[in-house]
């Protein structure tokens, strides 16, 4: 590493955020904003002029926005990383940066020392993320993964819920009683179970029932 200052973009739609974000860096952080844009259009622009170290992209942006825009700066200019900074931190912006190829995802309120950190960090090929998205996607992956369930299984787990017999089940959804225990039995090994109290129990326990 030469001890030339990081050289990066600034993109963000809102004016006063963005300069302030520049504010921040100006000085004493080894970093240098050779770009501003408000929209990821004019990023790519800017990107392609500078190739810049590290791009910081807002997500939510005009004309071309911060998930269109990391995809194409990861495809076009590998050698810029992208650090998204934004206020959003739902599970479906996380995932959808982290797919498009963002190194990293802050959140607005990061300090000046986390935020330099953080830029210096993306800038050396590290992951960079905000600590409450850390926890969300820590708590995403130890969510037991989804058990697919037909339309019909679902109408079946449920009868089982209520504590309808195959006879009475076979009434209610209007098939006979050997659909109903082929379809028991459908459940009993996605659910890997072996009688229905426990099917019943597995379903509340993996969110596939909704009971009071």
């Amino acid at each position: 590493m030469t001890d030339r200052p990081l050289r990066i973009v600034v993109v963000d739609d809102h004016t006063v955020m963005r300069a302030g974000v520049v504010a921040l860096l100006a000085s004493g952080t080894g970093i240098e904003i050779v770009g501003e844009a408000g929209d990821g259009r004019t990023a790519l622009d800017l990107v392609a002029r500078h190739e810049p170290d590290v791009a910081l992209v807002d997500l939510r942006m005009p004309v071309l926005d911060g998930v269109a825009t990391t995809t194409e700066i990861v495809a076009r200019f590998p050698r810029t990383r992208v650090l998204i900074l934004t206020t959003y931190d739902t599970d479906a912006e996380i995932e959808r940066a982290v797919e498009a190829g963002a190194i990293g995802y802050l959140l607005k309120d990061t300090t000046r020392e986390q935020l330099a950190d953080a830029i210096h960090a993306a800038a050396r090929g590290e992951t960079v993320l905000a600590p409450r998205v850390a926890e969300r996607l820590v708590a995403r992956m130890r969510q037991p993964a989804q058990i697919p369930l037909t339309a019909r299984e679902s109408d079946v787990l449920n009868a089982v819920a209520d504590g309808l017999t195959n006879a009475e089940i076979g009434r209610r959804l209007v098939i006979a009683e050997a659909t109903v225990k082929t379809h028991l039995l459908r459940l009993f090994a996605k659910l890997d179970v072996n009688d229905r109290t426990r099917a019943v129990v597995v379903a509340l326990e993996r969110g596939l029932l909704h009971r009071p």
